[in-house]
């Protein structure tokens, strides 16, 4: 039994033993083998380490190396200046971002604005040494807590390095560029140095860069003499220049004001009722001084064509010389011709008009000879020339003339001015002339030179609105053109640009030339860079233009352009709208095509202002002066055409039974001579009077009855013409 009990015992015992030393065995496999993969482990995150700190080197190197040299920042040299200039060598406009940049020493700079500056934009200027850390750890946690960029934290070192070298797109090598030189700036420049070099870089709005520029430009002021208050709005401004100004906006600007106030509060530089004195004291601004170009308007169009064509940056840094064809010689009798008849006529409440442009261009060149497009640029800088869209009123009428001369009427045409109505779908709709008057039967020159309404849709009737629409469209007319009855009348909007393009048509045989207002640009070295070629093309028939053109000669001669005669041949034709809200003349010799406008901006009506009036008179003032040495030049001569004596009545030939009044000489197609002689006056002489004959109907072989030959979309108010009334 024992011996039975001790191997019953000792087969138990064997058992742990077994385990035992397995379980060591494992445990020290497992001991063993840990160093090698911990090391090895680590091997590879020190490599990886490595690899990284070698590439930031290579990269942190490569971007030192291509940083510039601070040593250059105290230099200023400014981007070279674009000068435009007139056709005949006028300096117009220096264009230049530094345009205004005046360099002082730091004590010429008030310590007020030298406070308020350190107050608002680093107040640890004087204890950092480039960045403040303390500044990107406060921003961090604000951005964070309000999950969106809400502050800032760059140093002024790192905004002067950033204005003088840098770009300011948002990138970690722009930013990591400009921590670098933010330290290369310190350690070269006192901190005195880089706050003068940061107050005479920095820009403050409306084209003034450095504090005396801008102290100069709002208080009319040295900046060694700014206020608190004054300093404080200054120094306020730097977060938006243009869009704090308090030429633009003063309650913005007073909010700006009070932040940067209550700043210095805080910091303890100034006391709670210095900050209240300086909020109330009342800002005086020196005023915007007079615009730094001649011609504005004009100028101003040619630099918007020039940062369409080459890119702001390009056209106020590059040092171009910008050559136009504006002759300034010419813009002066503009200008003065305009501001005359402001200054005699519109400010009197017997006119009552506040606006008026001139706009005059040499048809055979296109080349934009003056631009008038307001009456100050300063007080309003929109370009009433090019911008503005108004109804032409009758100055329109020359294209639905020309239409029906190219459908085969003749000057001498006889159509009845006389009351009809059409049908519309805005219901019934009556044209009207000027004075409310009708002067039955008259040839279409006539009717021209009277401006007669009736006339003009009775053409628009017999011809087809879409025939005007596409002769507008070929002379150069662009603006959208409603297929209307009242669309010879002016109904629907153009531009003074348009118009007078159009009006080049005429004066130049039918040759279209496109308006230019750039002849040609070097580059600072002189090199030419870019030549505006004329571009013609031949649109309308030259001989029916000469046609027209002498029908409009008698507009001057003997009908609503009067006002605008002088002593050599001119054509034209007066334009009068609706409630005389519009008066235009526009006029032309061959070398030379000039459209005038008087008007409100807030469509406001004059009294009984008409293009025959003020307009023809501002156009004969400018054009006498303009035509001095410009020979004296006819129109060419229309072919083709047959004068015959006729009767109104009849619109056939005239009998010695006709009234002596309602006889002329008209001109005619040769294929549209009338053969009989007038039937009214001799059947009344002979006492069988016998009714006319409606010589449009045999002329076009068709029923000329007073419907809509197709159906119109809408009907706008008829506009008016003007009758050589007295203004």
């Amino acid at each position: 039994m024992v011996f039975e009990s001790r191997r019953g015992i000792g087969k138990v015992s064997k058992s742990p033993r077994k385990s035992k030393g397995t379980s060591y065995r494992g445990n020290a496999a497992r001991r063993n083998s840990f160093p090698g993969t911990f090391f090895k482990s680590l091997l590879i995150a020190l490599a990886i380490g490595l690899f990284i700190l070698l590439g930031a080197g290579i990269y942190g190197f490569n971007m030192i190396k291509g940083l510039p040299e601070v040593d250059k920042i105290a230099v200023n040299i400014p981007n070279e200046t674009t000068k435009i200039y007139s056709a005949d060598n006028v300096l117009l406009a220096d264009l230049h971002k530094e345009e205004n940049r005046v360099v002082v020493h730091l004590s010429d700079i008030s310590q007020n604005l030298k406070t308020a500056l350190v107050a608002m934009e680093d107040s640890r200027f004087y204890r950092h040494h480039g960045i403040d850390i303390r500044a990107i750890f406060r921003a961090l946690s604000k951005d964070i807590i309000k999950r969106k960029a809400v502050e800032g934290a760059s140093t002024l070192t790192q905004q002067l390095a950033r204005n003088v070298f840098l770009t300011k797109e948002k990138t970690l090598s722009r930013k990591l560029g400009e921590i670098v030189l933010a330290f290369q700036i310190e350690r070269k420049y006192t901190k005195e140095e880089i706050m003068e070099m940061y107050l005479n870089q920095v820009y403050w709005g409306h084209n003034a860069y450095g504090i005396e520029s801008a102290s100069q430009l709002y208080f009319g002021k040295h900046a060694s003499n700014l206020s608190l208050a004054e300093s404080a709005m200054l120094v306020g401004l730097l977060k938006g220049p243009e869009i704090y100004s308090p030429y633009k906006d003063m309650n913005a600007a007073k909010e700006r004001q009070e932040s940067v106030l209550g700043r210095l509060i805080t910091l303890g530089y100034i006391t709670e009722a210095q900050g209240a004195e300086g909020l109330n004291q009342p800002i005086v601004l020196a005023g915007l001084k007079k615009v730094q170009y001649r011609a504005p308007y004009f100028t101003s169009y040619v630099i918007d064509q020039l940062i369409r064509m080459l890119g702001e940056n390009e056209v106020y840094s590059s040092g171009m010389k910008v050559y136009t064809t504006l002759d300034y010689q010419l813009q002066q009798y503009a200008e003065n011709a305009v501001q005359r008849a402001i200054d005699r006529v519109g400010r009197t409440s017997s006119a009552n008009f506040s606006e008026a442009a001139l706009l005059s261009i040499n048809p055979r060149t296109g080349y934009i000879l003056g631009m008038v497009g307001g009456k100050d640029y300063l007080n309003s800088e929109f370009n009433r020339a090019t911008q503005s869209y108004r109804q032409p009123g009758s100055a329109f009428k020359p294209f639905a003339y020309l239409s029906a001369l190219d459908r085969g009427l003749s000057p001498g045409t006889v159509m009845d001015d006389s009351a009809v109505t059409y049908n519309t779908y805005d219901g019934a709709y009556v044209p009207q002339n000027y004075d409310k008057q009708y002067s039955g039967s008259m040839p279409l020159r006539r009717a021209l030179e009277l401006s007669k309404n009736v006339v003009a849709v009775k053409i628009s009737d017999l011809i087809g609105a879409n025939s005007i629409i596409d002769t507008a469209k070929n002379l150069g007319i662009n603006s959208k053109l409603q297929n209307i009855l009242s669309l010879p009348l002016g109904a629907c909007e153009v531009s003074m640009m348009e118009m007078a393009y159009a009006y080049g048509v005429l004066a130049n045989r039918g040759i279209k030339t496109k308006p230019i207002s750039i002849f040609r640009i070097e580059d600072r070295n002189g090199i030419e860079i870019y030549r505006n070629r004329v571009e013609t093309s031949h649109v309308f028939n030259e001989n029916m233009v000469n046609v027209l053109v002498d029908m409009m000669k008698g507009v001057i001669l003997n009908g609503t352009g009067r006002g605008a005669a002088l002593p050599r041949p001119m054509a034209g034709k007066t334009g009068t709208t609706s409630d005389y809200k519009d008066a235009w003349f526009i006029g032309f010799v061959p070398q030379m095509v000039t459209s005038t406008w008087v008007g409100n901006d807030n469509n406001t009506p004059m009294n009984n202002v008409t293009g025959g009036g003020v307009p023809a008179k501002i156009w004969r003032d400018y054009m006498k002066n303009a035509l001095q040495n410009i020979p004296v030049m006819d129109f060419p001569k229309p072919k083709d055409l047959i004068p015959v004596k006729i009767c109104w009545d009849s619109g056939l030939k005239a009998t010695e039974y006709c009234r002596t009044d309602r006889v002329s000489v008209e001109k005619f197609w040769k294929d549209k001579v009338p053969d009989d002689y007038c039937n009214v006056h001799f059947a009344k002489k002979n006492g069988n009077a016998k009714p006319g004959v409606n010589w449009l109907d045999e002329f076009f072989g068709e029923n000329n009855n007073n419907e809509m030959s197709e159906p119109e979309p809408q009907e706008p108010t008829t506009n008016r013409e003007d009758m050589d009334q007295p203004e």
